[in-house]
């Protein structure tokens, strides 16, 4: 029963993503090429969003799904893995015209060329998994 709430966000945060364009590639084009305030503008909102979100969780004391409460931990140090792995997020990002959440929200709006997009992602998922113990971590 709990999947199908889960079910009904997503669907609900898919139908915001398109009416907002943040699905759209040519919104996307324009955020990488400066020429356009839209996608900063939704990144932006869903930042404020998500620090009063966090803020609220905190002074109510809200569990989580597993009766926990609801904490961020500290990030280990490290800033150039954080710089080379935002990079890549972003080129991959700017290459293919769209974030890993709206890959999926595009199939199901019928764009089913991305689905070329997100076999490349997984691709490059197992790729990692494959060669992270050689990588600096």
């Amino acid at each position: 029963m709990k999947f199908i709430k889960f079910l009904l966000v997503g669907i609900v945060f898919g139908i915001v993503l398109v009416k907002s364009e943040a699905v759209s590639w040519y919104r996307i084009y324009e955020m990488f090429r400066f020429e356009s305030f839209h996608m900063y503008g939704i990144i932006g909102s869903a930042v404020v969003i998500g620090i009063l979100l966090m803020l609220i969780t905190k002074k109510f004391k809200f569990k989580n799904i597993e009766g926990g409460l609801m904490s961020v931990p500290n990030k280990e140090k490290g800033l150039t893995r954080y710089i080379v792995g935002g990079t890549l997020f972003g080129l991959g990002w700017a290459l293919s015209g769209a974030c890993p959440g709206p890959m999926y929200i595009l199939v199901g709006t019928g764009f089913f060329t991305i689905i070329i997009v997100i076999l490349a992602a997984i691709l490059g998922t197992y790729a990692y998994g494959v060669f992270r113990d050689k990588l600096p971590q």
